[in-house]
């Protein structure tokens, strides 16, 4: 009945396997790749037809993490999965990127790739998984896919690479000073497709070796899903390329040097308008025919691309002039405005993003459900691109994937520069509002996130900034490196390269690359490029901000303090009785974790003061030998009952109140009484001792010794 096919191979020190035939079997292509006990179904089916009139590539990829495959129930009220959370969102972006500009030139069928997490052993992570899965399911099912790729995680530990390193390394590697690097490459057996990183100020050198690792790395895992398709693979959709020569050459006739032309204005609008203007008048010349031609679209993407691409590499010059490692104007401002707690403004020529940080108590912590446990998070990068940007009009709604993974890009940027949440116990959200863009917005949003940081009193180990590169490859080799690209030069370009870092190092590498020919050698001409660009624009970032803002008069205050944890109970009370009363009467927000950890958060710094008096007085300990303030609560005839420390009371006995004979305490002291005592120690049943007649009640100091008072 079934007609399975089951490979696999050692792949660093977990077995590889790749099955398929079982499950699944009216799918296109389906494949179940499972490292350790971590598995992932991939099911791949594409249309056997293009849509009328389809001018675009419509390749939709679903990554979707079931909870049963880590043995748990979905959190919220329906118990169900529901909308993609932000990893499954991230790692759908992450296959998509590499396979994308594999699919060959011309199909515009539509595809759906949707990958399953069946099971998950906590120590792999799926999404690599998922990759191997998606690239092995589209190999067999016959679409006209140029791969097979493959990806892996690779770390970086005292100057070792590790090839996938478990799940538990990767995260929160802000607190692991060992572990400096998460990344994820993707490739073909020739070429790098995809990179994308978390690094803690690695050298330009070690993030190479990096990619450099990770690409030998997947070979074998390439060759294993080559072994598969060679028995199993289908029959290759027939489809030939289409030819639309004639029409391109009429095209390019009729409008090529208004295409030139409107591609030599500098101001993007302008330059928009003008290129709009150019293809009207293109199709103005041509016959019903040829205007009803379904490659139309790709004859006049291949015109704009051929000016520009040609006009880059062979004189040397851009759209607006600049040279190849040039960056735009920048203008950076801070301090804007004025209720926030930290804001920044960072234009870039026509890219501009308003940064805004906010700083909030343990209560604004994320909590995160993710398969491999519960956790929270304490810094929140939030990326809006609204359509007035790009001076459209369009729908907004909650973020889309972009916006996910252009925020997550920021985050992983600036996440190494951060401060301990020791010395720093504030959780951190950075709002970044695109208010125009033409070139990397991301890159803007690190920029400027830093700035807003910085502008709210964090102390930051440095600032960071980002530089989005590009490249054009020619077919005999020729090629060009732009430093801070053009929206254009994005689209028409062959390369997409953001590296974001201090000036000790990389924070984060993004590359997406459009073309199976980069060479290590264009790989670090373009990391090199970059760090002089990064350097450029990290002395344009300190001359608005030269040091740590002051700490806004807006912002909490929190204080910190360590008590022992077998005191939690004491401070928490029966039914949280006493934590409420400390709440109550102090007017201050208290958090504490299971370490002992406590942290007092208010704006007001009495309310602090006076939270931390209270939980200090339940949890400490008096000290033999030191003075303290009390009250007297109750008089008995050997003696006053004094309460001095918290609520914790003594017995000054009647010889120890003045340094004279007394006939009843009372004949000096009444209840309620303000008193200065002195510990004197502890009695053989662990009563408290204390004595008055050595303290000068007036100021509190020890005035007469206690040998001399006898």
């Amino acid at each position: 009945m079934f007609n399975e096919v089951k490979k696999s191979i050692q792949w660093g020190e977990e077995t590889l396997t790749l099955e398929t035939g079982k499950i699944a079997r009216q799918a296109d292509g389906t494949v179940i790749a499972t490292l350790g006990e971590t598995s992932v179904m991939a099911n791949v089916t594409f249309a056997k037809a293009q849509k009328p009139g389809q001018d675009f590539f419509p390749l939709t990829v679903h990554y979707q993490e079931k909870y049963y495959a880590a043995g748990k129930v979905p959190g919220g009220f329906f118990k169900r999965e529901a909308r993609p959370t932000e990893k499954e969102t991230l790692t759908a972006r992450l296959i998509d990127r590499p396979i994308r500009p594999l699919f060959v030139p011309g199909f515009k069928n539509e595809v759906l790739v949707m990958c399953t997490v069946l099971s998950h052993d906590l120590v792999n992570d799926p999404d690599v998984v998922a990759m191997i899965a998606a690239s092995a399911a589209l190999t067999i099912s016959g679409a006209p896919f140029r791969g097979p790729i493959a990806g892996c995680r690779v770390g970086f530990v005292d100057g070792e690479y590790i090839l996938n390193p478990e799940v538990d390394d990767m995260q929160n590697l802000r607190s692991n000073p060992e572990q400096r690097l998460d990344l994820v490459v993707a490739g073909t057996k020739d070429a790098v497709m995809m990179v994308e990183s978390e690094a803690y100020e690695l050298s330009e050198d070690e993030m190479l070796g990096a990619v450099t690792f990770a690409h030998e790395q997947i070979q074998p895992v390439i060759d294993l899903i080559i072994d598969l398709a060679e028995d199993c693979a289908k029959e290759p959709f027939e489809f030939a390329v289409p030819d639309y020569s004639e029409l391109f050459n009429t095209v390019k006739a009729a409008g090529e040097d208004k295409m030139r032309a409107a591609y030599a204005i500098t101001d993007k609008q302008e330059r928009v308008a003008a290129v709009s203007a150019a293809k009207d008048e293109i199709k103005a010349t041509l016959s019903e025919d040829q205007l009803a031609d379904e490659n139309l679209g790709s004859a006049l993407k291949k015109l704009e691309s051929s000016v520009l691409r040609g006009t880059v590499v062979k004189e040397g010059k851009r759209i607006d002039g600049r040279a190849l490692d040039q960056v735009r104007p920048i203008v950076c401002e801070t301090g804007l405005l004025p209720r926030t707690h930290g804001s920044a403004l960072f234009t870039r020529g026509e890219t501009q993003g308003l940064v805004v940080t906010t700083l909030g108590t343990g209560d604004d912590e994320q909590f995160i459900d993710a398969l491999h446990g519960n956790f929270k998070s304490n810094f929140l990068l939030h990326y809006n691109f609204p359509p007035y940007s790009v001076g459209e009009v369009g729908r907004v709604g909650s973020p889309g994937r972009r916006e996910i993974g252009h925020g997550k890009l920021a985050w992983r940027a600036l996440q190494a520069v951060l401060p301990a949440a020791t010395d720093f116990p504030y959780t951190i959200r950075i709002v970044s509002e695109i208010t125009e863009s033409n070139g990397s917005s991301s890159m803007a949003s690190v920029c400027g996130g830093s700035l807003s940081m910085m502008d709210a009193g964090v102390p930051l180990k440095a600032a960071v900034a980002g530089v989005a590169m590009g490249l054009v490859l020619e077919d005999d080799g020729e090629f060009a490196i732009l430093t801070d690209i053009l929206g254009d030069e994005d689209h028409l370009g062959d390369m997409d390269f953001k590296v974001a870092g201090t000036e000790a190092g990389i924070t984060s590498l993004q590359m997406d690359i459009k073309v199976a020919g980069i060479t290590p050698e264009i790989m670090k001409q373009a990391l090199a490029q970059a760090k002089a660009g990064r350097l450029h624009i990290l002395g344009e970032m300190n001359k608005s901000l030269s040091g740590a803002g002051a700490f806004s008069a807006h912002a909490p205050r929190i204080e910190t303090m360590q008590i022992p944890v077998d005191k939690i109970r004491e401070v928490i009370g029966s039914g949280g009785k006493v934590i409420r009363e400390i709440v109550e009467m102090s007017g201050a927000k208290v958090d504490i974790n299971d370490d002992g950890i406590i942290k007092i958060a208010s704006a007001n710094g009495e309310a602090i003061q006076k939270a931390y008096d209270m939980i200090y007085s339940i949890v400490a300990e008096p000290e033999e030998g030191k003075v303290y303030k009390g009250k007297v609560v109750k008089l008995v005839d050997f003696g006053a009952f004094v309460n001095f420390f918290g609520k914790r009371d003594g017995l000054v006995h009647v010889s120890q109140i003045e340094n004279r004979r007394l006939n009843h305490p009372s004949d000096v002291l009444k209840e309620g009484q303000d008193v200065y005592v002195k510990l004197l120690g502890f009695d053989d049943r662990g009563k408290v001792r204390l004595g008055m007649k050595m303290v000068d009640q007036t100021t509190g100091e020890e005035g007469v010794t206690e040998e001399v008072a006898e």
